[in-house]
């Protein structure tokens, strides 16, 4: 999920920049990344030709990038792509790692960051192991159903496998503060999911249907991927957030764990030595880089000037998400 500014920082930061300028100082920001910079790879561990990629799914699932005032970092969907298309062009490469750590995101973003994984294993006919992290949950739980195996800490979040339509309603502080919108409409719900009113019980009916649909795809897809039956699929279809060991109970995850049984049986599968790489692609070293290490789009970012205005204010945008966010009820911050 995109980061908020952080106020504290932004209140110690302004005063120093401004009295250096004052000051006369010459002050020198690096704050735009390259990132047309080619990714390259970074052995994290291992000696063997064979490779093993991490690929990070981490923070809210998008297919923009995150845009700020004076810096910019490509969407999860952007960078994983990215990853994937310089992995299929190696042959070194036999397996995944899908390392998620995300509460979900639109459900068109999620749809395809799954679809791009399962194309690459289907075109390399690589088997993938999925290690959930802090928050696997809803587009996030759906990154994890592209592997063969799921790992999850101890710890983890996961579930929430649902759909929801968020939209902003600022209807009452317009009429608070007199202020109003003339809508001219071809017809009458050519403005549905308007954030100027509130919606009509018909309205309401019409994006259920939408939902119900949506949904549906997404618990099919959850079905198919972990065998569930008509049962256990209804036990999560009210789209609830689990702990790591309530999602094993329900076959939603196969083991509670951590990286190096992920790895393990990532090697396993695809019949790899103990010596395999453990390789990430960046545009930039990291020292003492570990898979734990931030993606690059977090690596590489400057977010201490990063001033998006709907990530600083947290205002939600409309529309259809596969998202656990219970600060807004549902959407993304």
């Amino acid at each position: 999920m995109p980061e908020r500014f952080p106020l504290r920082a932004l209140a110690l930061c302004l005063p120093l920049l401004a009295a250096a300028l004052l000051a006369g100082c010459s002050v020198s920001v690096n704050a735009f990344r390259d990132y047309d910079t080619p990714l390259r790879e970074h052995v994290l561990s291992g000696s063997a030709r064979e490779k093993i990629l991490v690929l990070p799914v981490r923070g809210f699932i998008d297919l923009e990038p995150d845009q700020g005032l004076a810096a910019r970092r490509p969407s999860v969907v952007q960078d994983a792509v990215a990853m994937l298309r310089k992995a299929e062009a190696d042959p070194d490469v036999r397996a995944l790692l899908i390392q998620v750590d995300s509460p979900g995101g639109t459900v068109v973003a999620s749809d395809i960051l799954y679809a791009e994984i399962m194309r690459l294993r289907a075109a390399r006919e690589l088997p993938a192991v999925t290690l959930m992290m802090t928050v696997a949950a809803s587009g996030g739980y759906q990154a994890a159903l592209a592997g063969d195996h799921i790992v999850a800490h101890a710890s983890t979040v996961t579930g929430s496998i649902g759909t929801v339509f968020l939209r902003p309603d600022v209807s009452g502080l317009m009429g608070k503060i007199g202020v109003g919108a003339e809508v001219t409409r071809s017809g009458r719900h050519k403005d549905i999911g308007s954030p100027l009113r509130g919606s009509t019980p018909e309205e309401r009916a019409i994006f259920q249907a939408m939902i119900d649909d949506m949904n549906g795809r997404f618990l099919a897809l959850v079905a198919q991927r972990r065998g569930l039956d008509r049962k256990a699929l209804d036990d999560v279809a009210d789209a609830r957030v689990l702990t790591a060991t309530q999602a094993q109970a329900l076959g939603l995850v196969d083991a509670v764990g951590t990286a190096h049984d992920a790895l393990a049986q990532a090697r396993a599968l695809a019949g790899l030595p103990e010596q395999a790489r453990v390789v990430v692609y960046r545009r930039r070293a990291m020292q003492d880089d570990t898979l734990y290490n931030p993606p690059l789009a977090a690596a590489d970012a400057a977010p201490g000037l990063d001033l998006g205005l709907s990530h600083l204010l947290g205002v939600p945008r409309a529309g259809f998400y596969a998202l656990w966010a219970p600060e807004y009820g549902a959407g993304p911050r």
